[in-house]
């Protein structure tokens, strides 16, 4: 069978609202997504990966049974299921918190009331040792989905993840503890990683997936400069390691270029025209490979 050849990769990518997040890195990475008629398994241009659709909670439980080699998922169910499998990167998108939140004519000075409560969640491990952590005799109920409908009728408070905070507040609950924080991440299968060619396979991936990531951080800056500002305008220039330098036509001074981070741009261009430098450009990049 092909899942038995060394060097071949199982990759799971994720159903649901991050599905929408990671085909787009993939796309900006160059890697193209072709789906067939099986809806599950889209083929990418990466001839090493066979690829499944599948729920965020399912690729962890893949990854720890060896079924998967990689795959994309919550840190929340990571910790939530508290499997073995490694992490290879944070893609830092579809942030949320997982939180415990109860409607407020329960709540004490904005705490929940020292006394047995009702708390629902998917998440049963996490709930149990918040409940733990209570000192109280609280009882869990497992939720399947649209937890935050569960108060006040059918428990007490809820424990689930959240962006913004919205749809807990159209429910009229106010969070009033932070578990944790999550994202969607890039994990291993742990013996994949021992095997050298399904390593290799993996490592590739990851480098053109960082590429994304480390681009969406950076933009490419050129700025012209005379030769008696280029020392000071080089000086103030956060490049990844030198900035490339050449020549203007008929030498009438330089021009600089370097990738530099988007999140400094309002105070960086100032700054450089503070210090001499002259037609600006700023440009995106798709990928960034240092």
């Amino acid at each position: 069978m092909r899942e038995q050849q060394t060097g071949f990769v199982r990759l799971g990518l994720p159903k649901g609202r991050m599905q929408k997040g990671v085909f787009q890195m993939l796309t900006e990475a160059g890697i193209q997504i072709r789906t067939t008629s099986r809806a599950y398994r889209p083929v990418l241009s990466i001839p090493e990966l066979d690829t499944k659709i599948l729920k965020p909670q399912d690729i962890v439980e893949m990854l720890h049974i060896g079924s998967r080699d990689v795959g994309f998922a919550g840190a929340d169910w990571v910790t939530e299921l508290e499997v073995e499998v490694v992490e290879l990167l944070d893609t830092e998108m579809d942030p949320v918190y997982l939180v415990a939140a109860a409607p407020n004519p329960l709540l004490e000075d904005g705490k929940l009331p020292k006394r047995p409560l009702v708390v629902a969640s998917e998440y049963e491990r996490l709930t149990k040792n918040w409940i733990k952590n209570r000192g109280l005799d609280d009882t869990f109920v497992r939720s399947f989905g649209a937890t935050e409908v569960f108060p006040p009728e059918d428990a007490d408070c809820i424990i689930d993840n959240t962006a913004t905070g919205s749809t807990l507040r159209a429910n009229n609950l106010k969070i009033i503890d932070e578990i944790m924080t999550s994202s969607t991440r890039l994990y291993a299968h742990p013996r994949s990683l021992e095997i050298p060619e399904k390593r290799e396979v993996i490592e590739n991936f990851v480098l053109l997936v960082r590429s994304v990531l480390d681009a969406r951080k950076r933009v490419m800056l050129e700025v012209n400069v005379s030769a008696d500002s280029l020392d000071k305008v080089v000086a103030v220039i956060p490049s990844l390691r030198k900035p490339t330098i050449s020549s203007l036509h008929d030498n009438e001074g330089y021009v600089v270029k370097a990738a530099v981070p988007r999140i400094e741009l309002p105070v960086l261009i100032p700054t450089i025209r503070a210090q001499g430098g002259t037609d600006i450009v700023v440009t995106l990049i798709t990928q960034l490979v240092p």
